[in-house]
């Protein structure tokens, strides 16, 4: 099943645009980074090298803050 993303729900646009005001889920991460799957994303997690992320009930949640600060903190290190 897809789903079609409006301009307003579309993660990669608002966060260009501005932090959004929810918490983001694993799949909006993988659109976000244009990612083959949301198996990755849970791959980084496993892994403890993707942004941080919080757990409510069964689902996992990411703070857009902590991710913003995440691939800043990546960019900076492949700046480095």
């Amino acid at each position: 099943m897809t789903t079609t993303r409006t301009p307003a729900t579309d993660p990669q646009t608002t966060l260009r645009a501005g932090l959004p005001d929810r918490y983001l889920t694993p799949e909006d991460l993988a659109a976000m980074f244009s990612l083959p799957s949301v198996e990755t994303v849970y791959a980084w997690r496993k892994k403890r090298i993707g942004p941080p992320a919080i757990r409510i009930g069964k689902h996992l949640r990411y703070d857009p803050a902590a991710v913003r600060a995440w691939v800043e903190s990546i960019t900076e290190t492949d700046v480095a």
